[in-house]
Formats: structure tokens, C-alpha cells, sequence
């Protein structure tokens, strides 16, 4: 009896234990000690910090992960969460606008940048002649330096002939197509979850398989063009979707 007590205390204790560390922890992201996307330090750094044991460490790291605080990346340690990135509800903003509203800065790694003729499905799409000039841009965008997603566009040539030049590096693509009176003003949106394929786990610092949302676009100016076709692929612990939704008044139940 004397031996189950003492086992009793002894999880207790250890309960404590795991409950103070990830407090302290979670004081420090609280306090901007520890930042979104910042690495925290090892499992032994850790034990000798607070003076536990791994198995103390890992209860606490698990639980600060169920909190929505803390990442575990296999391999490469445990990192503090960034606020999951969203639109407005019924809101069509930019991913530049998006991260400045959130005192981020955003930026782009271009992967494709390409002029190539349309397809038929794309000429049909965008109301254009087949062979049509049409403007390729796939990024992977970043905030703050943190991947988020991996974003791909096609607009028709035309509608702003100098989208080569632009360093899309940095350049927000919806400001460009504004400059040129081609401005995206409504889009219809589909967003379903994948899994991430090698080349975009790769890309995006995940697992293959790790969720992703992926989102379509079909954006039209003030005329009502189509300007855009665009497809992403958002870190799926990075991106939170929102709407509001009104209730219809002859719909009783």
C-alpha cells in the first residue's frame, strides 16, 4: 500500500512538472520572447533548463502542440506556431495585403515565371483565341521568411502586357494587374484538403502527405473578364479559412 502511494505522489508530481514547463514555456511566446516560426531549443536543452526529464519534456511539448502553440517538424525539432494566415469573410484581398494586415512581410521565392500559348480549355476559360499569349507565375510565398504556400496564375497576356518585367520577388500580383485596369474585383473560390506531394513538402518544409488546403480561383475585373485562373496550396496549419454565413428566413430548420 505504502508503494502505491508513492507511486501515486510520484505522478503527481511529474504532473506538475510537465503542466510548469509548458507554462513557462508558453509565458515566453505570450511575452514575444519566443516569436512565430522560431526554433525552440532541444529536448536536452530543455531538461537541463527545468531540471526534468525527457519524458517530462515531451508531455509538456505535446501539450503546448494540442494548444495550437507549438509545431513539431520530424527532424528538425519543435518550433513556436504563426497565427494561422485568412481572408477576411467575403473579402478578395491579395496574399501581400493579408500579411501586411497582420504586420508581416511578405515575399516570394518564383518558380515559374513564363510566357506560353494557351490551351484550348484556357482560351474557352478566358474568352480569347486559342494560342493566345498567356502569362505563367508560380511562387512559393513567404511571411516573414516562413513558407506558407505555393501559389500558381495564369492571366491572359493582354490584359497587362508588361507582367514579365515585374520582380514578383516581392511584387503583389493583384497590384500589378490594378496598375494595368485589370484588377481582380470578385472570384468564385473552391478550397478541398490534399496531401502534400514530394515536390511540395519539399518546398513547403513539411512531411509528404502533410495537410494542405488547396484553393482555386476564377478572378474577374470591372468588366467582368476573367483575368485570372489561380490555383494554391497553403501549409494547412497556416492558413484558416472564414465566411459568414445568413441564415435564409423561409428555411425553418
Amino acid at each position: 500500500m505504502v508503494t502505491g502511494i508513492v507511486q501515486r505522489m510520484a505522478l503527481a508530481a511529474d504532473e506538475l512538472r510537465h503542466q510548469q514547463v509548458a507554462r513557462a514555456i508558453a509565458d515566453q511566446i505570450s511575452a514575444g520572447a519566443l516569436r512565430p516560426g522560431d526554433r525552440l531549443p532541444g529536448e536536452r536543452a530543455l531538461q537541463e533548463r527545468f531540471g526534468v526529464s525527457r519524458a517530462t519534456v515531451r508531455r509538456a511539448l505535446s501539450d503546448l502542440s494540442a494548444q495550437g502553440l507549438v509545431q513539431a517538424q520530424p527532424g528538425r525539432g519543435s518550433f513556436v506556431a504563426a497565427d494561422p494566415l485568412g481572408e477576411p469573410p467575403e473579402v478578395l484581398t491579395s496574399f501581400t495585403a493579408m500579411g501586411a494586415d497582420r504586420g508581416l512581410r511578405a515575399s516570394a521565392t518564383v518558380l515559374v515565371a513564363d510566357v506560353v500559348p494557351t490551351t484550348l480549355d484556357e482560351a474557352e476559360a478566358f474568352g480569347i483565341a486559342p494560342g493566345s499569349e498567356l502569362f505563367v507565375l508560380e511562387r512559393l510565398r513567404l511571411l516573414d521568411g516562413h513558407a506558407v504556400s505555393i501559389d500558381r496564375s495564369r492571366v491572359p497576356l493582354a490584359r497587362a502586357p508588361r507582367l514579365p518585367a515585374v520582380d514578383f520577388t516581392t511584387a503583389s500580383l493583384y497590384a500589378t494587374l490594378d496598375e494595368a485596369g485589370a484588377g481582380p474585383r470578385r472570384a468564385e473560390y473552391a478550397m478541398h484538403a490534399v496531401g502534400a506531394d514530394p515536390r511540395q513538402a519539399a518546398l513547403l518544409g513539411v512531411a509528404p502527405g502533410f495537410p494542405l488546403l488547396r484553393t482555386t480561383t476564377r478572378s474577374h475585373d470591372a468588366a467582368d473578364r476573367l483575368v485570372e485562373l489561380g490555383e494554391m496550396h497553403y501549409r494547412g496549419d497556416r492558413y484558416r479559412f472564414r465566411t459568414t454565413l445568413t441564415r435564409r428566413p423561409d428555411h425553418a430548420r
